[in-house]
């Protein structure tokens, strides 16, 4: 064995790191003999570092650290939060979302309950309607209630038919997605799949009928917007259906997309909620709820490898201290006293400086972007990464633009809402699209590359509901529009058009509601290329990757990632990227800590 050629000894606080092959005697570094052994400082070892501070990410370590874990969160940005912040330093006086704003299916899960979020300062606000599709020059619209009732009445001051095809559909469709609904809280395999929809035909006859239903099968395997059109008459209950069913992404005409509209029936029973103070209180209590159970966040932390090693334990005079052997022949057995885990390697941005910093860990969970965190990844097979590359991200999904306004969109006559000079619909999500023609006119440009002629929105006017967004006698309104491409076919760049096309958007409330025209104050526009830059969301995919049937359950991301685990030992997914998908659900987050603790038992 040759001389040490190199001593740049440390014994850090918590333990050494060692390049190459175990240290033998750690008071005595002239001693070690081997090839090359460099020491690293490193900030801590932990039983689980967590890569990303979005909500699943924050749930996955909460659940963790309640368990006892030790636990680190590694956070790009300067906030915690991902897609689920807000900010109040882009319009001064204003709180911000800067990703999602209506939280609807966690409160469907048990995480809320769980983690007593309470105690950390959430509260929510019942968005009630949760939906409002106003009808284009007069002064009328339909509202989706929480209640049924109050929902089939507002339908049937429109079409009477189609209240009472509402009706059963909720019936028929909410049944059938309760069903869905449990496996998406455990991992997706078939046989939990099958196991579940096999326990509710058992007990429910009701279940048993549906799912045994050959033209039930049918329609979930059929395009929304055929569904749609076997169900309902009325263009604008068509419309207001469509145009909800269309926030998971695909197109009414996408084949297997069924269920996007039945999803909706769901709403019913979980409401739709928001955050007071904004979308990101969510995610400041769950940080808040981590800290508390002794977790740590560490923001400003891009992480830049990911790299498995090995990890021996060995006894000095005053304790222990722990070896990693970085380049591990992972084929031979552990030796005694050595276990495997991994070496988190992160950029680090503070006020005192910038550099290079490491932690060690048993497991590593992955809450950012699939690719982004395979990419990281020194030790994974490359026929993997190839696979994990090749899952479809798509071509962006929308834009949308925040705006401090002088007051409220005006679209006619509604009951009153919960603030003076507010009405009831102002809290809702406010479907502007004047037709199901009108919405794939946005998606056909969308095929083609381009932005959308007459882009469909979504108006959001949160501060009707929860004063602390605006100052006294302002408003916010966000409008999400749909569909923008993020890779663009006709030469332009998102750059060069972002105002013009942050335009469009506000045009289209000033077409429903002309008392809207002159009242913007200023507004913050997040382009598919500001919400890739932003937010790690890559082509701006808000779901991560297209939520087609061949990427969704079982095969979300891949089957071979599907249960949160992968082929590495010590290396798990959550997010978006994995089942069940995109939106504020937590599920995932949810899921992936519960693996993680089954293994443990």
């Amino acid at each position: 064995m040759g001389a040490l050629r190199e001593q740049t000894f440390v014994l850090g606080d918590q333990g050494i790191g060692v390049h190459g092959y175990f240290l033998k005697k750690a008071c005595h570094p002239e001693l070690v003999e081997g090839p090359l052994i460099i020491f690293q400082k490193i900030m801590a070892h932990y039983d689980v570092v967590v890569i990303g501070a979005g909500h699943n990410g924050l749930t996955c370590a909460c659940y963790l650290a309640k368990a006892g874990y030790k636990v680190l969160v590694l956070e790009r940005r300067h906030i915690v939060g991902g897609a689920v912040c807000t900010q109040d330093d882009l319009i001064p006086g204003y709180k911000l979302d800067v990703g999602s704003s209506a939280h609807i299916m966690i409160h469907l899960t048990p995480v809320l309950r769980d983690l007593e979020l309470h105690r950390f300062g959430l509260e929510y606000l019942e968005m009630d309607p949760w939906a409002h599709y106003p009808i284009l020059g007069t002064g009328t619209g339909i509202s989706f209630y929480r209640d049924l009732d109050r929902t089939c009445e507002s339908i049937a001051k429109i079409s009477p038919k189609d209240a009472e095809a509402y009706r059963a559909f909720v019936k028929h469709w909410g049944e059938l997605n309760e069903g869905i609904f449990e496996t998406f809280l455990k991992p997706p395999t078939p046989g939990k799949i099958f196991g579940t929809i096999f326990k509710r035909n058992l007990l429910n006859w009701r279940s048993r009928k549906l799912w045994s239903s050959l033209d039930t099968t049918r329609q979930l395997m059929a395009p929304y917007g055929q569904v749609i059109d076997e169900l309902f008459e009325h263009p604008a209950v068509k419309t207001a259906l469509a145009w909800l069913s269309a926030q998971s992404g695909p197109a009414p005409s996408e084949m297997a997309s069924g269920d996007m509209l039945g999803w909706n029936a769901m709403i019913h029973k979980s409401g739709a909620k928001r955050a007071k103070g904004g979308s990101g209180a969510l995610t400041q209590a769950m940080a808040r709820c981590l800290e508390s159970y002794g977790g740590e966040i560490i923001c400003n932390a891009e992480v830049k490898e990911i790299k498995q090693i090995r990890i021996q334990r060995s006894r000095i005079a005053h304790g222990f201290y722990d070896s990693y052997e970085w380049e591990p022949d992972t084929k031979s057995k552990l030796p005694k006293n050595c276990r495997e885990g991994w070496w988190v390697t992160y950029f680090s941005r503070t006020e005192k400086g910038s550099g290079h910093a490491f932690a060690g860990a048993n497991r590593v969970v992955g809450a950012c972007h699939l690719h982004t965190f395979f990419n990281t990844i020194k030790n994974a097979p490359p026929e993997l990464k190839k696979r994990v590359s090749r899952t479809r991200i798509g071509n962006g999904f929308g834009m949308i633009v925040r705006h401090a306004v002088e007051e409220l969109p005006d679209y006619g006559d509604g009951p009153a809402g919960p603030r003076p000079g507010t009405k009831d619909y102002h809290t809702s999500l406010q479907l502007l699209c004047p037709s199901i023609d009108y919405l794939k006119s946005s998606h056909r440009d969308f095929s083609f590359g381009l932005p959308p002629q007459k882009p469909s929105v979504v108006a959001m006017s949160f501060s009707a509901l929860d004063p602390t967004l605006a100052p006294e006698g302002k408003h916010t309104l966000f409008t999400w529009g749909q569909y923008h491409p993020y890779e663009l076919s006709n030469g332009e760049n998102w750059d060069d058009i972002r105002e013009r096309e942050a335009d469009k958007l506000y045009d289209l409330v000033c077409q429903y509601a002309p008392n809207m025209r002159g009242k913007m104050i200023a507004r913050y526009i997040q382009t598919p290329l500001d919400i890739e830059r932003t937010l790690g969301l890559l082509r701006a995919n808000v779901m991560h990757l297209e939520m087609s049937l061949d990427q969704m359950f079982m095969f979300r991301p891949l089957p071979e990632l599907s249960t949160y685990k992968t082929p590495l030992p010590g290396l798990y997914l959550t997010g978006a990227s994995t089942h069940p998908g995109g939106g504020v659900f937590a599920a995932s987050g949810y899921n992936t800590a519960q693996v993680i603790l089954r293994e443990r038992k």
